[in-house]
C-alpha cells in the first residue's frame, strides 16, 4: 500500500491494523493472575486497558455504520467480557485500593459507555481520602489519573492546570531537548488534554502553536531511527493538533510507517532484530512477537482514525508561526 492520501487510505490502514488485533484476542485475555498481588500488570491489565481505549476512540469517530466501528465495538465488548462486566474491577479494588491502574483502565471502557456503578462508588470513597490525594506521582501521569477520575464522576476541580507546567510539553521546553522519554510524556499530555482526540477544543493554544513549530521536526527524528510506536504517538498527535489548525502530518510521515508494516498490518515497537523474539518477520506468532507488535498496531489504528476524522474549527490564534518566546526558529 502506498501512502494514506485519502480517507479512505486512512481507514485501510486503521482496518488492517484492528484486524489483525482481532485476530490476537486471547492475547489480551486476562489470565488467572489478573488478582494477583505479584501479577504483570504490564502484561495482562496495561494491553487490555489500550485495547479499549484505541477502540473507544475509534468507535467515537465512525458511524455504525462502518466496518470500523463494528470491529472497534467488539473488540470493547471482548475487553468488558475479560473484567466480568466490570466486577474485576471492584475486586481490584478491594485488594489494592490505593493502585490507579484499576481506576485508569476502568475510565477507558467508561467513556464508551460500559459502566459499574458499584465500582465508581468504592473508588470514590478512596478518592476522598487523603492518601490518595497525596500519592506520589510524575506530573503527566497524575494529570491521565485526573482525566480517569473525571470520566468516572470524580472531580477535583483546579487541579489539571496546576499540574500542566510541571509536564515536560506544558513547560514549553527547548525543542532541542526531546528525546525519547520526553516524546512518550508529550503525546500523553495530548492525549490526556484532548480526551484522547475526543475534544481537539480543550487545547491550550500556546501549546497548539508549540507542536505545530517542533512536532513535525520530531516525528522525522523518531521515524528516521526506526521508532515506530513512538512514530505513530506523534503521528496522533499530529492528528489531534490537525483538528484545531487543519495542518496535516507530512505525507512521508505516514509513507515510513506504512513501510514498516508487516504482512497482516502489524506494526513493530522499533526496528530491533525480530530474531531475538522468538518468531520470523512475519511469522504473527509468540508471545514476545504479540507484546513487540501490539501497543504500536494499536497506535497507528488511533493515528489513522484521528487523522481521517473531520477537522475541527480553528480556535482563534491557532495558527503556526505564534510561538512562546525564545522557541521559536528564527523568521
Amino acid at each position: 500500500m502506498t501512502a494514506p492520501r485519502t480517507a479512505e487510505d486512512l481507514r485501510t490502514v486503521a482496518g488492517d491494523a484492528l484486524a489483525w488485533v482481532d485476530s490476537r484476542r486471547p492475547d489480551f485475555a486476562l489470565g488467572d493472575d489478573a488478582l494477583a498481588v505479584d501479577g504483570e500488570v504490564d502484561r495482562s491489565w496495561k494491553p487490555l486497558g489500550e485495547l479499549a481505549q484505541v477502540c473507544a476512540t475509534v468507535a467515537r469517530h465512525t458511524e455504525p455504520s462502518d466496518p470500523l466501528h463494528a470491529r472497534a465495538r467488539g473488540l470493547l465488548d471482548f475487553a468488558w467480557q475479560e473484567t466480568h462486566e466490570g466486577e474485576l474491577f471492584l475486586r481490584l479494588q478491594r485488594l489494592e485500593p490505593f493502585a490507579t491502574y484499576p481506576l485508569e483502565v476502568y475510565a477507558a471502557l467508561a467513556s464508551a459507555g460500559l459502566r459499574h456503578p458499584a465500582f465508581e462508588q468504592a473508588a470514590a470513597v478512596v478518592a476522598r481520602t487523603r492518601g490518595w490525594r497525596l500519592t506520589e506521582q510524575d506530573p503527566t501521569r497524575r494529570l491521565g489519573v485526573l482525566r480517569a477520575e473525571e470520566r468516572c464522576g470524580i472531580h477535583r476541580f483546579g487541579q489539571a492546570p496546576a499540574d500542566l507546567p510541571q509536564t515536560w510539553l506544558g513547560g514549553l521546553p527547548e525543542p532541542w531537548t526531546f528525546g525519547r522519554d520526553a516524546g512518550y510524556a508529550l503525546t500523553h499530555v495530548v492525549f490526556h488534554l484532548s480526551d484522547w482526540g475526543r475534544d481537539a477544543a480543550a487545547m491550550p493554544l500556546d501549546l497548539v502553536a508549540y507542536l505545530t513549530d517542533w512536532l513535525p521536526p520530531w516525528l522525522d527524528t523518531c521515524l528516521e531511527a526506526g521508532m515506530w510506536d513512538l512514530g505513530g504517538e506523534l503521528l496522533a498527535v499530529a492528528a489531534v493538533v490537525a483538528r484545531t489548525t487543519g495542518e496535516e502530518a507530512p505525507v512521508d510521515a505516514w509513507q515510513r510507517l506504512v513501510a514498516a508494516r508487516g504482512p497482516s498490518g502489524e506494526i513493530p515497537l522499533d526496528d530491533r532484530d525480530l530474531g531475538d523474539l522468538g518468531a520470523r518477520p512475519g511469522d504473527g506468532c509468540g508471545d514476545r512477537y504479540f507484546l513487540h507488535h501490539y501497543h504500536s498496531t494499536l497506535m497507528a489504528a488511533f493515528a489513522a482514525v484521528l487523522a481521517g476524522a473531520r477537522p475541527d474549527a480553528p480556535p482563534p490564534g491557532a495558527v503556526a508561526g505564534q510561538r512562546p518566546d525564545g522557541q521559536g526558529a528564527p523568521a
